[in-house]
């Protein structure tokens, strides 16, 4: 089992695609894909929505995100949502390993 957050990150202009960058750019991001238990931290851009941006992140269990969440990392990344002035929507998916055979055949390898 894996817990995938999908988080939308909204802000004015080209806020959330400059908190992005500096999450990457200041190593915040590769950090966070170092920690325990993390098995995806990753940034993506809607293509008809030029004011957010997607990140998929996803962990083991619940105590891996509870870990995260406990971690100093918090602070910076609370920091740099402020700084840029974000709205956050979310979506939390706990994952199903098994595809059905029934669905196999709708998938291109």
């Amino acid at each position: 089992m894996s817990i995938a957050v999908n988080l939308y990150y909204t802000g004015k202009g080209s806020a959330a695609r400059d908190f992005a960058r500096e999450m990457t750019e200041s190593g915040t991001v590769g950090l966070i894909r170092a920690e325990e238990g993390n098995e995806k931290y990753e940034y993506f851009f809607p293509a008809d929505d030029p004011e957010t941006v997607l990140l998929i992140d996803k962990w083991r269990d619940q105590g891996s995100i509870d870990r995260h969440h406990a971690s100093p990392m918090m602070q910076t990344i609370a920091a740099l949502r402020e700084k840029y002035d974000l709205h956050m929507r979310i979506e939390r998916y706990i994952s199903d390993e098994d595809i059905p055979a029934k669905d196999e055949g709708f998938i291109r390898k």
